[in-house]
């Protein structure tokens, strides 16, 4: 079925939910394919309809699909077959092995023969596997947790679980748009039209038939003009004047939400009159057909389309030099496609220069560096593939000149890095003389090809060309030359004309026509043939600037960039026919120092960074579009590129780094490349009950704070008063006697867990509600203690002499069970009922933290407070390993599954590296505070930021952030100024562009996580209530952040009392982004000097 049709059965559900249409409504998702209704599969899956369960799949996905089809429905038929054995109705369970199970023997034969052998036993729970099989309502709610995972993992269904977005009543409002495009175009239209039937187009009776009437007046519904345009009334078009103060033609201005009950009137018995003068109808001399009475309408008049070109070119132009004005075409995209939202960031570790990404990879980058070094990226699974350092390849064929100019140079700057048109060869412009050509063969296999000593002085451009059906290098360079090269280096030709350094060069085709724009740092373009007989064409860049040119993606639109010697930035689109510029687009800052970089994305978009923002425009609009920040941390000039799709922008940062933004298509890609890599680094999927194939889960990136484009000078940002700030207190847990040593959220971020001192464990809940639809925590609506049915408690085995206990807590990635402690055994919770699984680890000694491994919750590490590390698998009941190293009880650890490595701390602040392949120590280092150099002792703890190559690290004295790949300190900072106090807590926020830390004087402050700069300070006036008595100070014990919401915090302060935290709703960030001018930072420690510190 095509889009159109996709979207048409989507507005039919809507339609059939707001009317209770309810069998309806799951008969078409199923029979359609096209929206897997979750909430309905969960109510089917707890009723143990497994009949209804099975049908309802049967319209989305089929056994034999793929691995997580056959997974998902073995899952639901081996769960039928266990509750007929546990209801003893052998005869049933017969024939669920019979019909069900049957068709997964020929690939799981074991298997098979293993659920067969079950029949035999008097209770299945006799199998070992079997064991922890509760009742029946826990091992449904257990196996939806399982099939919500793996549907969100199955690319068939994957895409098909969130409803689409749109208003309410969408389908009556296409039907009102067309009704009244139909009246305005009748022959002898009524002020009062009478409304008759949908079947077929409305027509009024001719003037002597008798005419309804009715008190109630409204304008005309017109057809939707495309999104782009902002509309000129309530649907309302320019060509037909109407009474301002009617409502639309049964459209409720106050539109319910998506599936809210709507009330609907019959459109015969109230349709409105029609408010048009009779002058104005009578103009319409030709009435037209509607191709389709819903809006989709193939060929428009001349009037709409002579309107949709005025509304275009609303806006003056700021060039007299405009030689003819944008097409009039409609407008087939939105805001929302541009990459503005940041999905993370990446360390490349030294200033980056140049980027290009692969021309059908769409995730594969391409990234020098001012050192010289090359990197690919996997950007989709933020991967660093290879780096390549720069070295010269042979240095007998270099001339004189150019080993003596590079033996002086420290490093060889790369000015251009770019991909070939079919991806096989990378091309690198160096500083001084050489370029580099290196054949990708895949993967991280890059293999050098040809190495040219290709100009006197810098090459500062590289690019390539098809003239004669081969593949040729184009470079530009200092000495004023552009050389065209083969494959092999050898010169075809060299261009000469211009009088200062080239800049850089654009090959293009255009009517057969094969030639290269080329640009000088004077400001002089030229147009060169492949020959040596001159330059063709001769012209001037507006400002007499430095600028780069480029192409639109279809090779139809020329644009230039760049900045004059005084600081003026200029951008604009050229008649490459003509040699005139058709328009200048405005929105640059002033004094600019360096030159502007700019790009273009899907015909549409211009993107360019300067003051430390990417700018964006629309081609045909001059004006600038929208811009963002990248939530901070941008250079003053950010270099930037887009991939071919338009759905990802990589832009660079001032401390060595890249951010990736993405738009909606971007993110999808990212989600489906997560899920592909997921895929591909799993063993064979192994259908075994008491196995947790899909523990590790697939985590979907998370979509970064929105961008701001407040442009005031920064200054910190003081929330000194409850009235800056949204806060919610968690209600019962009060009680100073038991205070919170250990918080967190569940990882689908709808409750907070925590953990007392005195081994108990609660349970706040948020639930969904008109207030909160989406049932996520906030700090707008207060919690709920919740507890299962039973009524049980989540209470640790503590000691009698427990004084000295650490409480630990860990969570699984599915949230269906935790692991807790608190100087006892460690105990393994079912979190649907609080029932105790099992306890092991009997002291002593005693475990002091504990963490799942992130791919298999059957794995747990324990840190012990006798400073070794026990590798438990919690299946087996077996300690597999110990990690011995440290020698004071162990404060945290923290898994990287990028890098196979687990990190732990210890009370003496020294931090070691394990190899989770074989459990052998990497390395292992104390922490040291600058710049004295003093060791530190003490608890310490750490965290990895999303990237998994940062790892922050925290101690009471000092934030510190540590580069993994090169094992250096990267910068930390130390308490000081309005944040003098102790640190008692710190952690990342769910994105890792925000680090919280907490104070032991009740101060909250938010750092920028990058460069660690204060970006606010949360007082404790904000957020406690001021206490009459001589009291302890109160302050946070534990901070904890929610895992989608980049703004919100918990902490468990030291009166027993839990607060949540959020940024006003004016506000909704924490502050501004900090400033940090490129190569300062007060807290910036250089890695090669961090390195030496570090202490096997």
């Amino acid at each position: 079925m095509s889009t159109l049709k996709r979207e048409l059965v989507i507005l039919i559900l809507q339609f059939l939910e707001e009317h209770k249409f309810k069998d309806a409504i799951h008969t078409l998702e199923r029979e359609s394919g096209y929206f897997f209704n979750m909430k309905y599969f969960e109510e089917k899956v707890i009723a143990g309809e497994w009949d209804e369960v099975e049908k309802y799949l049967s319209g989305f996905i089929k056994v034999e699909d793929n691995r997580y089809s056959k997974k998902i429905f073995f899952e639901i038929r081996k769960q039928k077959y266990l509750e007929a054995l546990d209801r003893n109705d052998k005869d049933k369970a017969v024939e669920i092995l019979v019909n069900d199970l049957k068709v997964f023997s020929t690939s799981h034969e074991e298997l098979y023969k293993e659920v067969t052998q079950l029949l035999a036993l008097e209770n299945f729970r006799e199998n070992k596997q079997l064991a922890k099989y509760g009742d029946t309502v826990s091992a449904r709610r257990a196996l939806l947790v399982e099939l919500k995972k793996l549907l969100e993992g199955n690319p068939l269904s994957c895409e098909k679980l969130v409803f689409p977005n749109f208003e309410a009543t969408r389908l009556q409002t296409l039907i009102n748009q067309s009704l009244n495009l139909q009246h305005m175009l009748c022959k002898n239209p009524r002020p009062i039209p009478e409304i008759k039937s949908l079947l077929t187009d409305h027509s009024c009776s001719p003037p002597n038939e008798a005419r309804a009437s009715t008190s109630v007046t409204s304008p005309v519904v017109a057809v939707a003009e495309p999104s782009t345009y902002a509309p000129l009334g309530v649907h309302g078009m320019q060509s037909f004047p109407y009474n301002p103060t009617g409502l639309a033609w049964l459209v409720d201005a106050s539109r319910p939400s998506f599936f809210s009950p709507v009330p609907y009137s019959v459109i015969a018995a109230s349709a409105p009159p029609v408010l048009v003068p009779q002058n104005q109808v009578s103009g319409l001399q030709h009435p037209r057909t509607l191709s389709n009475a819903l809006g989709m309408i193939e060929n428009e008049s001349t009037d709409h389309e002579q309107l949709l070109k005025r509304k275009r070119l609303r806006s003056k132009q700021s060039v007299d030099k405009v030689t003819d004005p944008a097409p009039a075409r409609q407008a087939s995209w939105s805001l929302d496609d541009l990459p503005k939202f940041v999905a993370f960031t990446i360390h490349q570790g030294s200033d980056v220069t140049s980027m290009d990404f692969h021309p059908s990879h769409q995730t594969l980058l391409a990234v020098g560096c001012i050192n010289g070094e090359i990197s690919l990226w996997e950007v989709g699974k933020r991967e660093r593939l290879l780096t390549e350092p720069f070295k010269i390849w042979d240095m007998a064929a270099c001339s004189g000149f150019s080993k003596a100019k590079i033996v002086n140079e420290s490093s060889i700057s790369v000015n251009r890095v770019a991909w070939s048109p079919d991806g096989n060869l990378i091309g690198i412009a160096f500083k001084e003389h050489l370029v580099h050509l290196h054949a990708y063969q895949g993967s991280n296999d890059l293999r050098p090809h040809i190495e040219i000593d290709a100009h006197v002085g810098g090459v500062n451009d590289i690019a390539f060309s098809y003239p004669e059906k081969e593949l040729w290098v184009v470079t530009c360079g200092d000495d004023k030359l552009i050389k065209v090269w083969d494959l092999d280096g050898n010169k075809l030709f060299s261009l000469e004309g211009h009088e200062t350094p080239v800049y850089s060069v654009c090959p293009h085709q255009k009517n057969n026509i094969q030639y290269i724009f080329s640009t000088s740092i004077d400001g002089k373009i030229k147009g060169w043939l492949y020959d040596n007989m001159g330059s063709r064409v001769n012209y001037d860049a507006p400002g007499q600037l430095c600028t780069r040119m480029l192409y639109s993606s279809d090779g139809s639109r020329l644009f230039s960039c760049g900045t004059s010697k005084d600081g003026d930035s200029f951008l604009v689109e050229w008649n490459d026919d003509e040699g005139k510029i058709k328009r200048m687009f405005s929105g640059f800052r002033k004094n600019t120092t360096g030159v502007v970089q700019f790009d273009t994305a899907k015909d549409h978009f211009l993107a360019v960074g300067d003051d430390r923002k990417i700018k964006f425009w629309d081609m045909d609009d001059t004006n600038i579009l929208t811009s963002t920040d990248a939530d901070g941390g941008l250079p003053s000039l950010p270099g930037l590129r887009f991939n071919k799709e338009g759905n990802f922008l990589v832009v660079t940062t001032e401390d060595n780094g890249l951010k990736v933004l993405v738009n909606a298509n971007g993110l999808r890609a990212l989600w489906a490349m997560e899920a592909r890599s997921y895929e591909a680094s799993r063993i064979p999927l192994e259908m075994k009950s008491g196995v947790e194939p899909m523990s590790g889960g697939i985590e979907k990136p998370r979509i970064l704070e929105d961008a701001s484009d407040k442009t005031k000078p920064w200054e910190l940002t003081e929330i000194v008063d409850p009235t800056q700030c949204r806060i919610v207190t968690i209600p019962d847990n009060s009680d100073t006697a038991s205070k919170v040593t250990s918080l967190l959220y569940t990882n689908s971020g709808v409750a907070i867990l925590a953990i007392l001192s005195n081994g108990v464990q609660k349970l706040w809940k948020w639930s969904q509600s008109e207030q909160n639809p989406s049932g996520k925590a906030t700090a707008g609506i207060i919690p709920q203690l919740w507890q299962p049915e039973t009524g049980l408690l989540m209470t640790n085995d503590v000691p009698d002499n427990s004084e000295d206990a650490v409480p630990c807590i860990a969570l699984s990635k599915n949230d269906s069970c935790v692991i807790s402690a608190c100087g006892g055994k460690v105990s393994l919770f079912d979190m649907p009922t609080f029932k105790v699984l099992t306890t092991f680890m009997s002291p002593p000694p005693a475990s002091t933290f504990l963490a799942f491994h992130p791919r298999d919750n059957n794995i747990t590490a324990i840190g012990m407070e006798d400073s070794v590390i026990h590798i438990y698998n919690v299946n087996g009941n077996e300690v597999k390993t110990k990690l011995k190293g440290h020698k004071k009880c162990i404060t945290s650890l923290a898994f990287s599954t990028s890098h196979n490595i687990l990190v732990s701390s210890d009370a003496d602040a020294q931090i070691f590296f394990w190899n989770t392949d074989n459990w052998e120590k990497i390395k292992s280092f104390g922490l040291q505070k600058k710049p004295a150099g003093k060791a530190l002792r003490g608890a310490t703890r750490v965290q990895f930021h999303s990237d998994e190559v940062r790892l922050l690290i925290w101690h009471e004295t000092v934030l510190a952030v540590f580069d993994v790949n090169k094992m250096g300190l990267i910068r930390q900072w130390i308490p000081q100024e309005v944040l003098s106090a102790p640190i008692s807590s710190a952690a990342y926020s769910c994105n890792s562009q925000l680090v919280y830390a907490t104070f032991t004087d009740g101060n909250i402050g938010v750092f920028d996580a990058d460069s660690l700069k204060i970006r606010c300070r949360i007082a404790p006036s904000a957020y406690i209530a001021p206490v009459l008595s001589n009291t302890q100070t109160i302050h946070p014990l534990v901070v904890t952040t929610h895992p989608q919401e980049a703004n919100q915090l918990a902490v468990g302060l030291t009166d027993g009392s839990i607060k949540v935290i959020e940024p006003s709703e004016t506000e909704k960030k924490w502050g501004l982004p900090v400033p940090v001018p490129v190569g300062i930072g007060t807290a910036a420690t250089s890695t090669a000097n961090a390195s030496e510190q570090l202490q096997r």
